[in-house]
């Protein structure tokens, strides 16, 4: 375990009870990373130096480097593709807002819910993230623009709840006074639907908005899209934000990305309307983002506004995403799927070569 997705509880125990010095220097190794967001031991000028060397030989401070970002000339969104201690890499993007900065991050490196109109799952799962890593995508993103951030997403590449202890362990830290303290209710976990986490998700006391990817209007039509489905009914998954709103009092967020003549009809709006009924709710309508490998593509503006209006007419909150960084490969995993296959290139020429 790297150094960055200690607690101050186990910063403690490995301070105190594994190399024999005081618990204040816990405090002040824990401020030098999840408030002053340090990526290395030298960077901690009050903690001495041998305990800084004791450190290094027990435990690596394994920062994500962020190796290249693209900036929207749109909006100003900036998408980051950090590397991993293994030389893996994955995407956060950066969001400004009225309300305040926003970071979306990812949870795994790849995915495997094989979501048919997702670029991160087009390669499966290679691995799950640590809390750290999930810490340092917003960590990196504070210190590159000098801003705070005040909203995370966890909706980049992978399923939250596919790695569901470092995801606990990360809100937990992420909202820990003693660190970057960001309220819990400006934290939001995205799900395409694993219907167990949720409910234990629902048990762990946190006060996290959940959002659902539903991307369908019925169960035929969400497995075209979601092979999940196959294993999670939709109204399982349905019932499942039921029990966590009433366990929570957190109101349910439904994601619902728009896909021109599949999900977007009259009927659609319909039978989206009836199957969320009665949920303290909200429906974000998100047209979809294209991607190459798939036939994919967004209705137009007035289908996508007339979609909008028919659930308002059956008492439904809905809002149109507003579409942020659309010029700089904007879809989950676009960024990291270019970037593997220009290494993947290098890697033939220079095999070639020799």
């Amino acid at each position: 375990m790297d150094l960055t997705s200690y607690t101050k509880e186990e910063l403690e125990n490995l301070i105190v009870e594994e190399l024999g010095d005081k618990k204040f220097r816990a405090g002040q190794v824990y401020e030098w990373i999840h408030k002053k967001h340090v990526t290395s031991y030298d960077e901690m000028h009050n903690v001495p130096k041998a305990l800084k060397e004791k450190l290094e030989c027990v435990v690596p401070m394994n920062s994500p480097e962020i190796i290249t970002f693209q900036e929207s000339k749109i909006d100003g969104t900036r998408k980051y593709l950090y590397k991993l201690y293994d030389n893996q890499v994955i995407e956060s993007v950066f969001m400004r807002y009225k309300h305040g900065n926003s970071v979306c991050i990812s949870s795994q490196v790849g995915c495997r819910m094989g979501c048919r109109f997702c670029a991160s799952t087009l390669d499966g799962l290679v691995r799950n993230l640590t809390a750290g890593e999930m810490l340092m995508q917003v960590y990196g993103i504070e210190r590159h623009t000098g801003e705070r951030v005040s909203n995370v997403v966890v909706m980049g590449t992978g399923e939250p709840l596919d790695n569901y202890d470092n995801l606990v362990k990360f809100v937990k830290m992420l909202s820990d006074e003693d660190g970057t303290n960001i309220s819990q209710r400006n934290i939001t976990v995205s799900t395409c639907g694993l219907v167990p986490k949720i409910d234990e998700l629902a048990d762990e006391d946190l006060q996290i908005t959940l959002a659902l990817s539903l991307h369908a209007s019925n169960q035929e039509k969400r497995e075209s899209l979601m092979p999940i489905a196959k294993k999670y009914d939709i109204h399982e998954a349905v019932d499942a934000c039921r029990r966590y709103f009433d366990k929570t009092g957190r109101r349910i967020s439904f994601e619902y990305s728009l896909v021109s003549g599949r999900n977007d009809t009259a009927e659609d709006a319909a039978e989206l309307s009836k199957l969320i009924k009665g949920i303290n709710c909200h429906v974000n309508l998100i047209p979809v983002n294209p991607i190459k490998e798939r036939d994919y593509e967004a209705p137009d503006r007035a289908a996508v506004i007339d979609f909008k209006e028919r659930l308002e007419k059956n008492g439904i909150n809905v809002t149109i995403r507003r579409e942020m960084g659309r010029d700089i490969d904007g879809a989950c995993g676009q960024l990291r799927k270019k970037y593997m296959s220009k290494v993947g290139e290098e890697d033939e020429d220079s095999r070639t070569d020799g």
